[in-house]
């Protein structure tokens, strides 16, 4: 038995197959979603999510979303969505740098609001997500310092 899964992000249809497992973190922690679970909708934390059919198993970064789940249909709505195989490693490495600089650094004390503190924490979590969704398209064991992240 399977479930649709579509994800969706405000641009594009990203993913619409019929599924036997999604994996990904929400507010309330790690969730496996299968065909028949009970109607749910919550928010969904940056984060991978996994999405088995069968014997294949794809990967996605997601940038944080809502997660809706019919008996029928899993339905994702994204605010940022990146396959596996989409995944700029070196791009990602770049941004992953830029934040833990800023974060250490503290940026001009004058300008750093809570909110920019908070927004660069983010931006550091995407950039980590992002890498261990990207490692994995390259058969690579988790990229140094990453394993127990997330």
């Amino acid at each position: 038995m399977s479930i649709l899964c579509e994800i969706v992000t405000q641009e594009r249809l990203v993913y619409s197959e019929q599924v036997d497992m999604v994996v990904v973190d929400g507010v309330d922690g790690r969730m496996g979603i299968l065909p028949n679970h009970s109607p749910l909708l919550t928010t969904i934390n940056v984060s991978e999510m996994r999405v088995v059919a069968g014997e294949l198993e794809e990967t996605f970064a997601v940038g944080g979303g809502i997660l809706e789940v019919r008996p029928d249909r899993i339905t994702v709505l994204a605010d940022a969505v990146e396959h596996a195989d989409e995944v700029d490693v070196a791009r990602a490495e770049a941004a992953r740098e830029r934040a833990i600089s800023f974060l250490e650094s503290g940026g001009p004390s004058e300008e750093v609001t809570p909110e920019i503190r908070h927004d660069i924490s983010l931006a550091l979590e995407r950039a980590n997500v992002r890498l261990r969704v990207g490692s994995r398209r390259h058969n690579k064991p988790s990229v140094p310092g990453l394993e127990d992240v997330g």
